[in-house]
C-alpha cells in the first residue's frame, strides 16, 4: 500500500484524532438504501477537511446484522452489500494518500451463529472438536431443561440458548449478547490460531491498526460447576481480576501473543482495548507488551459539570504517566445517546426511559444540548492524548429519538421484552446534502429513516457558514495539528485554579490555554489573544456553557 503521505512515527496514536465511521450509515454509493465502503471512499475529502489523523471503522465483514454486523459470519471477508476486499484495499489507499491512517474493529468475543465453525458445531455432536470452539454445556435439572448458570445476556435475558435437533432439546450454547452471537472458548488453540491469522490479514492488506471489542471479555472461568453471576453491572469488576466472565487475568496472556504480532510490521501496527473495567485495572490493558491504549469512557458517562470533569482528567493522565501510554478521550459512540441530545437533558434523566417516550419526557432543549456539547467537545480536543469522534458528531447531530419501533434492528429492544428502545437512534444516516428525503446518503431508502429537518444540519448546509458546528471542528481539529507541530503544545497540562471551580476548568499546555464555562453566569476572558471559541464571545465576557482557547501572552 502506498503510505507516502503517511507519518512514519510509530507513536502517532499517542495524540491522534481518531473518527469512528459506522459504515452502513455513513454513505450509500451504489443505491441500495445501506452505507458502503465505496461511499467512504467517496467521502474521504471531507475526512481530510475535518482534519482527522486516522479513521474507526466498525466491522463491515459478512453479517446478518443481529447486532448491527458486530455478528460477524467471517472475520476475513467484507459482506457484499458493502463492498469487496479490493474496496477496501482502495478505502486504505484512499485514506493513506491523505495521510489518514485506518483502524479496523476485530470481534475476538463471539461469532455470528451463520459462521462455519458455529454451523459444523450444531452439526456435530456434545464433546466434540467442533463444540469445543464455542462454550457449549449441558442443562440443569430433569431432562436439562434449565440453562448452564444464571448468567444473564447483555442484551436481556438468558446468556444461554438450547439447541434443538430434528426436534429434540440437547446442549445450550453461551452469548454474552444476542443468541446470534455465540461466545468462543478462548481456551482453544484453533480459535487463538484463527484470530492470529485475522490480526495478519487485516496487517497485510495496509490496515494500521485494531479497535478490539469486548477486549474484557474473551476469557471466563468455565470450571464445573460454573459459578453464580445473575447480574451484570459494566466496571464493577472484583480487582482481584478473578470474575466468573469479566477482565479475568488470563486474558492478558491473548494480548501480549497479539502484541508480537503487531510489532512485527514496519510501522508497527497498534490496538486499542475496548473493555469496560474500573480505572485501576485499565492500565493492565495498555502496557508495553500488550495493547497500545484502553479507551476511556469516563467523561463519556459522566454528567455535565465541572468538578466531576475534573477529576476524570486528573485521574486518567495520571494513569497515563503511569504506564506509559496515553489517555483516550470519548464523548460518543455508536452505542450511547448522542452527547449534544445527553447536555440538553436533566441530568437525572433516565436515557433509556426518555427514548422509550420517543424523546418526549422530558422535553430536550436542544439548543442547550449543542452548546454544551460544542463546548464539552472543544475542551476534550484540548487535552494531553488522543480524541476519538462519531460520525455526525462534527454536525451536532442529535439523537433520533422518535424511531418507530417497526423500524428498529437494535436486538436490545426484542431481548428486553420491550423495556429498551436501543441504541439505533444514534445509528441514522448522516445527511450530506439539504436534499429530501434522504439527505444525499441513498438514492434508495435508508436502513434507518431520517428526520426532515435533517438538511439544516447536512455537511452542505454547514460548511460554508464560519458559525456552524462543521466549521468549529475543523478550526480546532486545524489549530490542535497546528499547536502541536509548533512546539507550543506541551505535553502536560497546568490548571490554573479559578474564583469559581465549581463552574469552571482552566489549563495551560504551554503557550496556549483553555477556558471552560460551566455555568450560567459571564466571566472574563483569560486573554484577548483568542485562537477558537465554541460560542460567540460578548466583549471580554465568556459566556456560559462555553470553551475558548487563547495564546498565552504576558501577564495572562
Amino acid at each position: 500500500m502506498n503510505r507516502s503521505a503517511v507519518s512514519a512515527d510509530p507513536d502517532w496514536w499517542r495524540d491522534a484524532v481518531v473518527y469512528q465511521v459506522y459504515p452502513r450509515s455513513f454513505r450509500d454509493a451504489d443505491g441500495d438504501g445501506l452505507g458502503d465502503i465505496a461511499g467512504i471512499i467517496e467521502k474521504v475529502d471531507h475526512l481530510a477537511g475535518l482534519g482527522v489523523d486516522a479513521v474507526w471503522l466498525s466491522p463491515f465483514y459478512p453479517s446478518a446484522l443481529a447486532d448491527g454486523g458486530y455478528d460477524v459470519d467471517d472475520h476475513r471477508a467484507v459482506d457484499p452489500r458493502l463492498g469487496t476486499l479490493a474496496d477496501v484495499a482502495d478505502l486504505v489507499a484512499a485514506l493513506h494518500s491523505h495521510g489518514i491512517r485506518l483502524i479496523v474493529d476485530i470481534v475476538p468475543n463471539h461469532s455470528s451463529d451463520r459462521h462455519e465453525w458455529f454451523r459444523e458445531a450444531l452439526a456435530s455432536p456434545p464433546g466434540s472438536a467442533a463444540r469445543a470452539r464455542y462454550i457449549f454445556r449441558d442443562g440443569r435439572g430433569p431432562g436439562g431443561d434449565l440453562p448452564p448458570s444464571d448468567w444473564p445476556s447483555r442484551f436481556g435475558g438468558a446468556a444461554w440458548t438450547r439447541v434443538i435437533t430434528d426436534g429434540r432439546p440437547e446442549q445450550w450454547y453461551m452469548h454474552l449478547f444476542s443468541h446470534h452471537q455465540p461466545d468462543f472458548d478462548w481456551t482453544n488453540e484453533d480459535v487463538r490460531e484463527d484470530f492470529r491469522r485475522t490480526l495478519r490479514f487485516w496487517a497485510d492488506l495496509g490496515v494500521d491498526g485494531f479497535r478490539i471489542d469486548v477486549a474484557h471479555a474473551l476469557t471466563k472461568d468455565l470450571s464445573e460447576p460454573l459459578r453464580s453471576k445473575p447480574v451484570i453491572i459494566d466496571f464493577d469488576n472484583p480487582d482481584s481480576g478473578d470474575d466468573v466472565l469479566f477482565d479475568r487475568n488470563e486474558v492478558h496472556e491473548i494480548y501480549r501473543d497479539w502484541r508480537t504480532i503487531f510489532d512485527g510490521y514496519d510501522p508497527p501496527r497498534i490496538a486499542v482495548a475496548e473493555a469496560a473495567v474500573n480505572a485501576k485495572r485499565r492500565p493492565l490493558y495498555c502496557r508495553p507488551d500488550e495493547l497500545h491504549q484502553a479507551f476511556n469512557f469516563d467523561l463519556l458517562h459522566a454528567p455535565y459539570d465541572a468538578t466531576r470533569f475534573r477529576r476524570i482528567i486528573e485521574e486518567n493522565l495520571a494513569i497515563a504517566a503511569e504506564t506509559g501510554t496515553s489517555s483516550t478521550w470519548v464523548l460518543g459512540n455508536h452505542d450511547i445517546v448522542r452527547h449534544a441530545t445527553r447536555y440538553g437533558l436533566p441530568t437525572d434523566t433516565s436515557l433509556e426511559a426518555w427514548l422509550m417516550t420517543g424523546g418526549t419526557e422530558p422535553e430536550l432543549d436542544r439548543a442547550r444540548g449543542l452548546r454544551r456539547a460544542r463546548a464539552a467537545t472543544l475542551l476534550m480536543l484540548a487535552l494531553p492524548g488522543s480524541a476519538y469522534l462519531y460520525q455526525g458528531e462534527e454536525l451536532g447531530l442529535h439523537e433520533v429519538a422518535d424511531l418507530p419501533l417497526d423500524v428498529l434492528q437494535d436486538p436490545i429492544h426484542v431481548r428486553t421484552d420491550g423495556a429498551e428502545k436501543g441504541r439505533d437512534g444514534c445509528r441514522v444516516p448522516v445527511p450530506w446534502t439539504t436534499h429530501p428525503p434522504h439527505f444525499g446518503f441513498t438514492a434508495a431508502t435508508p436502513q434507518l429513516p431520517m428526520p426532515p429537518d435533517f438538511g439544516a444540519v447536512s455537511v452542505q448546509a454547514q460548511k460554508a457558514d464560519p458559525t456552524s458546528t462543521l466549521s468549529m471542528y475543523r478550526k480546532a481539529l486545524a489549530l490542535r495539528s497546528e499547536l502541536r507541530g509548533s512546539g507550543l503544545a506541551s505535553p502536560a497540562l497546568e490548571w490554573h485554579e479559578t474564583e469559581r471551580p465549581a463552574n469552571l476548568l482552566h489549563f495551560t499546555r504551554g503557550e496556549w490555554g483553555c477556558v471552560m464555562n460551566f455555568g450560567l453566569e459571564d466571566v472574563p476572558l483569560p486573554s484577548r489573544d483568542i485562537l477558537i471559541s465554541s460560542s460567540p464571545l460578548a466583549g471580554a465576557a465568556l459566556l456560559g456553557d462555553t470553551t475558548v482557547w487563547y495564546r498565552v501572552t504576558e501577564g495572562a
